[in-house]
C-alpha cells in the first residue's frame, strides 16, 4: 500500500494543485490575494514577517538543491559530500532559525492582537497547522537528525541525496521508485507528506498569493496625490495650479 502511494500519491496532489489553482482564478479571482493585515497591526509584523519569508527562501533554495541536483554533479565540480553535507546543514539551521522564530511571532501576533485574530479564517488556521508541522519536521530533520543525531543512527548526518532526492526525481521522469522512501527515516517520510499536503491546499488558502507577479503594475499609470491644505501660502510659495 505505501509503495502505491509513494508512486501515485505525487500525481494526485499535483492534479488536486492544479484544479484548484484552475477554479480559485475562474470562480474566485478577487480572492487571490494574501489577505493583508498590515493595517491592524504593523510592529510585530515588521519584525516575523521578514525573518519567516527570507528563511522559507533559504529554505526552499536549499530544498531545489538538494532535492533536484544530484551528488554526481557536485561532486564532479569537485565539492565533496562531506562539505556540501556540512554546507547544507549549516544554511539549513540558520534558516530553519529564521522560520521557526518569524513564524512564532506571526502567530502570536494573529492569537494575541484582536483585530487580526477576528480576521482570521478557518482556512488560515488550517495552513498554519500544515505549514508548522513542515517546518517542525523539517528543523528536526536538519537539526536533530544531520547535526546533532538524536537518534543515534545516523553520526555522519542521513544522507537523503542517496533515497529521497531520488525518489523525487523519480516522479519527475515519471519513472517512480516507491522502495527509495521506504529506507528513509520515518520523520523524512511525514515530512515528505506534509508537504504533500500543503501543496493540496494551496489554492484553498491564502498561499495562492505566492503565485502572483505585479505585472500589471509595471504599466500602470501613476496616482497623483494632491496635499490640501489651509494655511496661506507664503508669497513666492504659491502652490502649483493644476488643470
Amino acid at each position: 500500500m505505501l509503495n502505491v502511494f509513494w508512486n501515485s500519491g505525487p500525481y494526485i496532489v499535483t492534479m488536486i494543485f492544479i484544479v484548484g489553482m484552475f477554479w480559485r482564478y475562474k470562480f474566485d479571482r478577487y480572492g487571490w490575494t494574501s489577505r493583508s493585515s498590515q493595517i491592524y497591526e504593523s510592529r510585530l509584523l515588521r519584525i516575523g514577517s521578514p525573518l519567516f519569508h527570507i528563511g522559507l527562501l533559504m529554505a526552499l533554495g536549499g530544498h531545489v538543491m538538494g532535492l533536484m541536483i544530484p551528488a554526481s554533479f557536485t561532486e564532479s565540480l569537485g565539492i565533496s559530500e562531506h562539505l556540501y553535507h556540512l554546507v547544507a546543514v549549516a544554511l539549513g539551521t540558520i534558516a530553519g532559525v529564521m522560520v521557526v522564530f518569524g513564524m512564532t511571532i506571526l502567530i502570536y501576533r494573529r492569537r494575541t492582537v484582536l483585530r487580526v485574530f477576528q480576521v482570521t479564517t478557518k482556512m488560515d488556521k488550517l495552513m498554519y497547522l500544515v505549514l508548522g508541522s513542515l517546518v517542525l519536521l523539517g528543523v528536526y530533520n536538519t537539526i536533530g537528525i544531520n547535526l546533532l543525531d538524536l537518534p543515534g543512527k545516523y553520526p555522519d548526518g542521513y544522507n537523503y541525496r542517496e533515497t529521497v532526492s531520488v525518489w523525487f526525481r523519480s516522479i519527475a521522469t515519471f519513472n517512480p521508485k516507491a522502495e527509495l522512501m521506504k529506507d528513509a527515516p520515518l520523520t523524512f517520510q511525514l515530512h515528505a507528506l506534509v508537504a504533500m499536503a500543503l501543496i493540496a491546499i494551496i489554492p484553498i488558502t491564502r498561499l495562492v498569493h505566492i503565485f502572483s507577479a505585479p505585472v500589471g503594475y509595471l504599466s500602470r499609470p501613476y496616482l497623483v496625490y494632491r496635499k490640501r491644505t489651509t494655511k496661506k501660502a507664503r508669497r513666492g510659495w504659491e502652490p502649483t495650479q493644476v488643470g
